[in-house]
C-alpha cells in the first residue's frame, strides 16, 4: 500500500515525485514504457529555466530522479498494464507486480510518431527532431524538411522558417489535413518549398548525422535526393492512455481530459503532463503540471485520511 503512485517518469512524474516526496508521502514511481520519457530521447536542451548553457536532456532526467530519490521516492521499472480505479484505495498492475495507492497521478506522457524508417529513432538528437520548438535553434542557416500534412506541419515549417536557411515541407499526398490558413501562410513563406506528394524513403546519414533525404513521387515511382540538415517529424503524438480507456474521460485523440487543474472525475486521480497536454508540450510545462498534480494529491490526502 502506497500513499501515492505516479505512472511515468518523464518530466511531469519526476516533479510529482520531488514534490510528494518533501511532503512526506513516500511516492513510488513506474518507470513506464519509456523511463525518462521524451526528454530521454533528446540531446541538448536550451530552453529550460535555470541552465544558461544547456543541458543534455538525458542528464535532466537523472538529475531530477537524483532529487526526487533524495526525497524518499522508490522507482519501479516496468510498464503498467491494468488499472482498477472503481474504488479506493486503485489497484495497478505493472508486469508480475500488484500495487495499491490511496491517490493515483497518471503521468504516462505521449510517443511521438515516427515515420518507421531504418536507424530514424537513433538519428533523434542527430538531425531527427519531433520537436521544433526545442531543436528549430540548432538549424539556423541550415537547409531541414518537415514531414507531415497536418496544421501542426504547417505550424512547425512556419516557426523553423525563422531559423533555417530553406524549409522542405514533404507530404505524400497533394492535399493536406491542415486547415486553409495554415496551408495559405506555409505558401506565402518564401523560404518553404512544398515538396509533394512524396513519401520519404531514406534518411541519409553515412557519419552519423543527418546529410539528406530520398523521397519517393508515389504516383510515377520518382525517386529525389534532397541536402539537407534535418528531418523534423510531425506527423503527430499517440498519448499513452490506452491503460486507461473507459476509466478516465479523455478526447477524441486519446489525452486524459483534467476537470480543474490535474483533477479528474475520479477523487483521487490525478493527471500531469503530456497525456493531458496536446497543445504546448514542453518540458517546464510538463514540470509545472507534475508540481499541480502533487499539491492536489497531497490535499486530497488530508481530506481523505484513512
Amino acid at each position: 500500500m502506497h500513499d501515492v503512485v505516479i505512472i511515468g517518469s518523464g518530466c511531469a512524474g519526476l516533479t510529482a515525485a520531488i514534490y510528494a516526496g518533501r511532503a512526506n508521502l513516500k511516492p513510488l514511481v513506474l518507470d513506464g514504457y519509456e523511463p525518462g520519457g521524451q526528454l530521454s530521447l533528446t540531446t541538448h536542451v536550451e530552453n529550460y529555466p535555470g541552465f544558461p548553457d544547456g543541458i543534455m536532456g538525458p542528464e535532466l532526467i537523472e538529475n531530477m530522479r537524483k532529487q526526487a530519490q533524495k526525497f524518499g521516492s522508490e522507482f519501479k521499472s516496468g510498464a503498467v498494464t491494468e488499472v482498477d480505479l472503481s474504488r479506493r484505495p486503485f489497484k495497478i498492475i505493472a508486469g508480475k507486480e500488484t500495487y495499491e495507492a490511496k491517490a493515483l497521478i497518471v503521468a504516462a506522457g505521449a510517443s511521438a510518431r515516427l515515420l518507421g524508417l531504418p536507424g530514424e529513432r537513433e538519428l533523434i538528437g542527430h538531425g531527427v527532431s519531433t520537436c521544433a520548438t526545442c531543436d528549430g535553434y540548432f538549424f539556423r542557416g541550415k537547409p531541414i524538411a518537415v514531414v507531415g500534412g497536418g496544421d501542426s506541419a504547417m505550424e512547425e515549417a512556419s516557426f523553423l522558417s525563422r531559423h533555417a536557411s530553406r524549409v522542405y515541407l514533404i507530404h505524400r499526398r497533394a492535399e493536406f489535413r491542415a486547415s486553409k490558413i495554415m496551408i495559405d501562410r506555409a505558401k506565402a513563406n518564401p523560404k518553404i518549398e512544398f515538396v509533394i506528394p512524396a513519401v520519404v524513403e531514406q534518411i541519409l546519414a553515412p557519419k552519423g548525422h543527418v546529410e539528406g533525404v530520398v523521397v519517393r513521387n508515389p504516383g510515377t515511382s520518382e525517386t529525389l535526393n534532397i541536402p539537407l540538415e534535418g528531418v523534423f517529424v510531425a506527423i503527430g503524438h499517440d498519448p499513452n492512455t490506452t491503460t486507461f480507456k473507459g476509466k478516465l474521460e479523455m478526447d477524441s485523440d486519446g489525452y486524459l481530459i483534467a476537470k480543474h487543474g490535474s483533477l479528474t472525475s475520479i477523487p483521487g486521480v490525478f493527471i500531469a503532463g503530456d497525456v493531458q497536454d496536446h497543445r504546448y508540450r514542453q518540458a517546464v510545462t510538463a514540470a509545472g503540471s507534475g508540481c499541480m498534480a502533487a499539491m492536489d494529491a497531497e490535499k486530497f490526502l488530508e481530506e481523505h485520511t484513512q
